[in-house]
């Protein structure tokens, strides 16, 4: 079976800056086995299929996988393939929005003049276990208790902690094998220094779905901003810009804000890379 392939990078300020994405189309036929197996040989820390909307409201529907497990959601998988979609002639019903609909429901994206951004599904929060705390943290190599720790759930579900600053961040050198034997996705974040064209670092460890750290993480970002700004961590900002990617090579930046209404939304540039087709 031949079908339609691109590849984009997503969150990538300048050409390769980001984190790749495969985007495979018209994949209806495409069992969830035939998909896992296309994720897997790509190892690319997702891939998503597009496939004709199951909802009348949407106008079109992903699935995402990374090499190890299906996702409900993931941030750079939705504004790289609403890119795609558009690349390859979609057009929304919406002319304010494009709707996506996925496992976690339906997304709304829409451009913020060249860059699209997505509204930040809807977060759960949960308090994290004392001993689970201490055993991600020595995993980690965290000398201190981080300033705040929190589970954050938009469909994937991340144990997230905000440290001192971005020069811990950057210097964490994490025992993957431990973090995949406890079987947690963690996201760290902390504040730039004063001057720098970002306001916070941000890494995304996820061994437990075969991904050790990904470039930039659109989920994890979605959480964050909408556990930040409700802490104040920015005061009376309206939106800021995330790094991520640093100790992967990469200059990833993820776009936040929040508007009158309280909705998160997360943006980024997505650039294609690859247009052709993919055998399966």
């Amino acid at each position: 079976m031949r079908l339609p392939f691109m590849q984009l990078d997503v969150f990538a300020p300048s050409r390769f800056s980001g984190n790749p994405l495969a985007v495979v189309f018209d994949a209806d036929a495409l069992d969830a086995e035939a998909m896992q197996r296309v994720a897997a040989w790509l190892g690319l820390s997702e891939t998503s299929f597009v496939l004709r909307p199951a909802r009348p409201q949407a106008d079109y529907r992903v699935r995402i996988f990374t090499p190890g497990a299906e996702l409900p959601f993931a941030g750079h998988p939705t504004l790289g393939s609403c890119a795609a979609w558009q690349a390859r002639g979609g057009r929304a019903r919406d002319a304010r929005r494009i709707v996506q609909e996925s496992a976690v429901g339906l997304v709304a994206l829409r451009h913020d003049g060249a860059r699209l951004e997505f509204a930040a599904p809807e977060l759960r929060r949960g308090d994290v276990e004392p001993e689970l705390l201490a055993r991600v943290g020595a995993a980690l190599g965290l000398r201190a208790l981080p300033r705040a720790a929190s589970w954050l759930d938009n469909g994937p579900r991340w144990l997230a902690l905000w440290l001192d600053d971005a020069a811990t961040v950057l210097a964490l050198r994490p025992d993957h094998a431990a973090l995949r034997a406890l079987g947690v996705k963690v996201g760290v974040a902390a504040p730039q220094p004063a001057g720098a064209d970002s306001a916070i670092e941000v890494r995304a460890f996820a061994a437990a779905v075969g991904v050790d750290e990904d470039p930039v993480t659109g989920s994890l970002q979605a959480s964050l901003a909408q556990w930040l700004f409700a802490r104040g961590a920015f005061g009376d900002a309206s939106g800021y810009v995330a790094a991520q990617g640093a100790c992967r090579g990469r200059a990833g930046r993820v776009h936040a804000r929040r508007d009158a209404d309280a909705q998160v939304w997360i943006g980024g540039d997505v650039r294609a890379v690859v247009d052709g087709a993919i055998e399966i």
